[in-house]
């Protein structure tokens, strides 16, 4: 019988008085001196800079930005024009203050988004949260007269996913009482539901099975090209994918493991697993294309627009108006590249304004409206840039017809003068080569190092400008190192599915090699190496903890996974048996049983000391599993220190200020613990 069973209580009076207690004493520890003061004013100047360049999203004639800064914590929602966008101080159209509403409504609202109308751009669905969980409320929103709209589309709070079918009817899928809800807690049913009725009126589309991860509906308003489907996701990375067409459903005729997307007359799709069609085989991680007309009557002329080949890994694609832009990574370092369909053809060359240094992401594009597009890139020395292209509609690439322009840059938030970035290898224990970034100062002395990874899901970490990062811990002299292992999609498919289930050990034996190597090559040693993780990385920290405590000095978790015999019984935790393993299952349920740190710390263990961090309001990721493993670590006399936020959800922060106080305990926990093991720092480690 699990003792500690009653911390998964998570709003209980005596589950939340236990993590008050603990977060007194970690503040106690940490917070309050006058180090620790100044770096989280250092952090929140950061984090509020005006100087920060404006994401924005366009839509029709507008760029849409949300913004937090100190004035407006919760956040601001704003637009304007290309026009002022390009001005040095931009003139916003506030569309909604969510401070303000906040007040008036006496809630803790957090900003989750909003879907606009199209080709109107008049209405929206902004969804808010309490307290930054998943969890959201719907309200329709006039972006004529700035204000919710009366008697119109609202939902409550729940794990929804909404899409705009016309100005008068919508997809739902949410929580319509017992019964609609899948085992992973997401909705297992999606309606279209129409503006004037009732909710209990709206019409079911498709609903899928209990133990499916959960179903979507989308449509794609691209005129001369509407189409709607639904998404039935049955496992993390599998579903079946619909067409709705005259009120039927069209089931596509691609791999379960497939991703598709639409694009004007295109079908798009993503292979996970090789895929023999006829007599040719694509590989995984491949993009392909397909007319959809001729896909949906029986058609297989596909067009292989990316194969992966060894060191190469497909990222995703942006479609423009009439091109795709292609980012792929080759050693975890970006490449795009712009396909053009012709009549011989796609045609394909290097995407213009792309620098050769760095990490470059596409971070808009307007598929309905023409061929522009916004590109992002930094490094992790360098700030970020952000620039506009225009491709024009030739078909081809007629490069007069293409421009780019720098439209903003960011300051540096901290001196990069003397840290250099390079990028090395360590062999994990089967003889792989797992690459690794350093961010440090050439020829120093071993030095108080970070190392961060992930590896899950098939989620590539790549390079990034972080000034949390540079002022908290670079510019202190410490050294950071980001971690590219398996289990992540730096490699494509077969590098995440390598870490998979009963294999997920190989991603901890990367890990491992890597803080090896670290020491090896005389870059750190073990006394001076901290690692930090969230989320699937929060678990790896707890692996590293309790299979690996001799190479750390120390560990930050944070809203972590730690109890893997129960994690599928905890939230959305049964949506990830695919990566995991299923615990009921006799073979992998021994397998998780043999790492999962919850089960594995022992009261004997030589551990390095442990920060754990998790919310309160984290509802894809119980903050139970923190409490319990911070629990029993305290039973067994361990040194551990434990901080809940109170409201946060997943990121464990609903604000800025909530955001640099968190950085601040974090980095100063690591700078206390693993400076010791430096006898030149004269300073006070509390």
């Amino acid at each position: 019988m699990d003792p500690y069973l009653w911390l998964e209580d998570v709003d209980s009076a005596a589950a939340l008085t236990w993590a008050r207690e603990r977060n007194a004493e970690a503040e106690a520890k940490l917070a309050g001196s006058p180090r620790f003061d100044a770096l989280r004013a250092e952090l929140r100047e950061v984090l509020d800079s005006d100087e920060r360049i404006p994401g924005v999203v366009r839509r029709g004639e507008w760029l849409f930005n949300f913004w937090q800064d100190a004035e407006h914590p919760r956040g601001m929602w704003r637009r304007t024009t290309l026009a002022q966008y390009r001005t040095a101080d931009p003139d916003w159209e506030l569309l909604l203050d969510v401070d303000r509403l906040a007040e008036t409504e006496d809630e803790n609202w957090v900003w989750q988004g909003a879907a606009v109308l199209h080709p109107t751009l008049d209405r929206a669905l902004v969804q808010l949260s309490r307290g930054g969980a998943d969890a959201a409320l719907v309200r329709e929103f006039d972006l004529g007269r700035l204000a919710f709209v009366d008697d119109g589309f609202v939902l409550p709070e729940a794990k929804t996913d909404v899409a705009w079918l016309d100005r008068d009817q919508i997809f739902v899928a949410t929580d319509f009482g017992p019964g609609t809800l899948t085992s992973s807690g997401y909705a297992r049913v999606v309606k279209r539901w129409r503006r004037g009725t009732a909710l209990a009126e709206a019409v079911t589309v498709f609903e899928g099975q209990p133990d499916d991860v959960l179903v979507a509906a989308w449509h794609d308003p691209t005129e001369g090209f509407e189409r709607s489907g639904v998404s039935r996701r049955i496992g993390f990375f599998t579903s079946e994918e619909f067409l709705v067409r005259d009120g039927e459903l069209t089931r596509l005729d691609v791999p379960d493991d497939a991703d598709v997307d639409f694009h004007r007359e295109w079908l798009l799709i993503r292979t996970r697993s090789p895929w023999t069609v006829g007599e040719h085989e694509y590989p995984a991680g491949a993009l392909l294309a397909a007319n959809v007309d001729d896909y949906l009557a029986g058609g297989r002329h596909l067009t292989a627009l990316f194969e992966p080949d060894t060191g190469s890994a497909l990222g995703y694609h942006a479609a423009t108006r009439h091109h795709l832009i292609v980012q792929s990574l080759v050693d975890v370092r970006s490449r795009l590249e712009v396909y053009s369909p012709a009549e011989d053809g796609w045609h394909s060359r290097p995407l213009p304004g792309v620098p050769e240094v760095g990490y470059t992401d596409v971070v808009d594009t307007d598929p309905y409206a023409g061929d522009e597009y916004f590109l992002q890139f930094s490094g992790f020395t360098e700030p970020n840039t952000l620039r506009r292209g225009d491709l024009g509609r030739a078909e081809g690439f007629d490069e007069s017809v293409e421009s780019v322009e720098t439209l903003k840059r960011e300051p540096a938030f901290f001196d990069p003068v003397g840290l250099g970035v390079e990028q090395l290898f360590a062999v994990s224990a089967d003889g792989t080569r797992v690459p690794y970034f350093v961010v440090r100062r050439p020829g120093s002395d071993p030095a108080p190092t970070l190392l961060t990874g992930y590896g899950g899901f098939e989620i590539a970490e790549t390079e990034a400008y972080s000034g949390v990062i540079g002022r908290g811990w670079l510019a202190r002299g410490g050294t950071f190192v980001q971690a590219n292992i398996r289990g992540g999609g730096e490699y494509g498919p077969a590098w995440h599915q390598s870490g998979l289930t009963t294999n997920r050990l190989r991603v901890y034996e990367d890990f491992a090699a890597v803080a090896a190597d670290l020491v090896e090559r005389g870059i750190t040693t073990r006394e001076q190496l901290g690692i930090r993780g969230g989320s699937n990385g929060g678990l790896l920290m707890g692996v590293m903890l309790t299979r690996y405590p001799e190479l750390f000095g120390a560990v930050v978790s944070e809203v972590p996974l730690l109890d893997m015999l129960r994690y599928h019984h905890l939230l959305a935790g049964a949506s990830w048996m695919a990566e995991y393993g299923d615990p009921e299952d006799p073979v992998e349920g021994a397998y998780l049983r043999g790492y999962s740190p919850y089960q594995n710390v022992r009261p004997d263990g030589a551990y390095p000391p442990a920060l754990f961090v998790t919310s309160t309001r984290d509802d894809r990721v119980h903050p139970g599993h923190a409490r319990k493993m911070v629990a029993r670590m305290r039973e067994y006399g361990l040194d551990v220190t434990y901080y809940e936020n109170i409201e946060g959800g997943h990121g464990a922060a609903a604000n800025n200020e909530q955001r640099a106080y968190k950085s601040a305990l974090i980095f100063e926990f690591l700078w206390r613990t693993l400076r010791r093991a430096d006898a030149a720092d004269g300073e006070d480690h509390g």
